[in-house]
């Protein structure tokens, strides 16, 4: 039986190109995907915090798979931390890191 590997440290920090996440932060702001992204979360509407994150493995300081910094997000009702799709990286160029998760707030219309 393989016995499960805990990752003492893990370092998450990335950059990307400014063209790069100029692509990135116009897909991720569009309105049809923040109409899907509010649908997944059962929200009026999202909108885009341009923060990311990459996931990071399980260790005794990062429980959730994301730095500890961004915790405080997860456990949120106001946030809703999504995967970005992959063809939003491939369109994007971004190759490193392979994997970003992207943070939204949660908003409710005034009525």
């Amino acid at each position: 039986m393989a016995k499960l590997k805990i990752v003492e440290q893990f370092d998450s920090r990335f950059s990307l190109e400014p063209e790069a996440q100029a692509t990135l932060f116009k897909l991720l702001t569009s309105d049809s995907f923040c109409q899907q992204v509010s649908q997944q979360t059962k929200c009026d509407t999202v909108e885009f915090t341009e923060m990311l994150f990459q996931p990071v493995p399980y260790s005794l300081n990062a429980t959730k798979g994301m730095p500890v910094e961004y915790e405080q997000y997860h456990q949120s009702p106001d946030y809703a931390i999504i995967n970005v799709p992959p063809n939003f990286m491939f369109t994007a160029k971004i190759f490193q890191p392979s994997r970003l998760c992207a943070i939204y707030r949660k908003l409710t219309r005034e009525t």
